[in-house]
């Protein structure tokens, strides 16, 4: 969703001057990773996490052929694939005048294994002023004296950054000469009604009209709880989106879902539990309720923006409970696309 919102936003700042396009990239470290066997892929290597991949298969393949449907038609891709081995024919092969790198955690050397030279903008072709960054994360990257000096190599390749937590905003501000910015995720750039077109009219399985949206990144008993007392509460259902597989027989459980059954789902749910930053972002597009708990690998991005919108962090967070949260989006979107649209004016 991040990368669609990106490219929607750059095509409304362009106004037909000039159109985004996906370049369809695989850094080398996934180049060898078949993602309909993800065992390898797994952040949690523990006995428990991988029986709920293993339970979850079936539904693994579906997400993953949704997920391809949606990247070939509703993206302008590249025509070709592109790695290590052939990126520098990129821009002319697909008459490219620039790149802009991001978003999410694509500068997390922990992530990737060290500084993917797609990701930093290392290879020929996008150096020299033909690169901008945009909402790039460093994610719970950790550097050392020598890991410091290849980053602040890396940073001159580009000709802004704009970053989206604050975790290396003031470093990088004292190690390059160029514009850096805190900005918001792109699928703030939009409003939810940039999103309309493409919730799905309906799901590849029943569930009832009025429901409790479940969504789990990253397993946590607590939050189940919750949901489920809240359920008990309302009387509501349970759809859940997560690898928990050995939850079917108590939730309605649908890892399965692509992007606009995703989407469908965060807008008609009664209520949204999640410990998700872009389920906590999508709550707030449509509106929804919602209770946000905190997860490993994903504390910092959900804490800054709940501080940002004067919500703060609480265990429960009412998105229509405040108009001033809206009035503050507002304020932040107008900023991150005028700093978006100076980085696309300085791309040769």
């Amino acid at each position: 969703m991040q990368s669609w919102a990106l490219c929607q936003s750059v095509n409304k700042i362009a106004n037909g001057k000039f159109q985004a396009k996906l370049v369809d990239y695989c850094p080398d470290v996934l180049k060898n990773k078949n993602p309909l066997q993800p065992f390898g892929n797994m952040w949690d290597k523990d006995e428990q996490s991988r029986k709920m991949c293993e339970l979850s298969l079936p539904a693994i393949h579906e997400n993953f052929y949704k997920f391809q449907n949606f990247y070939n038609t509703q993206f302008n891709k590249t025509l070709k694939k592109y790695t290590s081995e052939n990126f520098n024919e990129v821009m002319t092969d697909e008459n490219l005048n620039g790149f802009i790198c991001g978003s999410d955690t694509i500068f997390c050397i922990d992530e990737f294994e060290g500084f993917d030279d797609g990701y930093y903008a290392n290879y020929p072709c996008m150096k020299n002023n033909y690169t901008v960054a945009y909402a790039v994360s460093f994610g719970d990257s950790h550097f050392d004296e020598t890991t410091l000096k290849i980053l602040n190599d890396r940073l001159k390749n580009f000709k802004a950054i704009a970053l989206r937590e604050s975790f290396m905003l003031d470093y990088v501000k004292e190690h390059v000469n160029v514009p850096v910015k805190q900005v918001i995720d792109p699928t703030l750039l939009l409003t939810s009604s940039d999103y309309e077109n493409l919730i799905a009219d309906k799901l590849s399985k029943t569930i009832p009209e009025k429901f409790i949206l479940l969504y789990s990144r990253r397993y946590n008993s607590e939050m189940e709880k919750y949901a489920e007392i809240l359920s008990e509460r309302t009387g509501l259902e349970i759809v859940e989106i997560s690898l928990r597989a050995t939850n079917a027989d108590k939730h309605i459980m649908f890892y399965e879902a692509g992007v606009e059954e995703f989407l469908y789902l965060s807008k008609k749910a009664e209520y949204i539990v999640t410990n998700s930053y872009h389920g906590m972002i999508f709550a707030l597009q449509f509106g929804r309720n919602f209770t946000v708990f905190s997860r490993e690998q994903g504390n910092s991005k959900i804490n800054e923006l709940l501080n940002l919108l004067g919500l703060s962090y609480k265990l429960a967070v009412h998105a229509d409970d405040d108009i001033n949260v809206y009035k503050i989006l507002n304020v932040e979107r107008k900023e991150a696309l005028n700093f978006l649209e100076s980085e696309l004016n300085g791309i040769n």
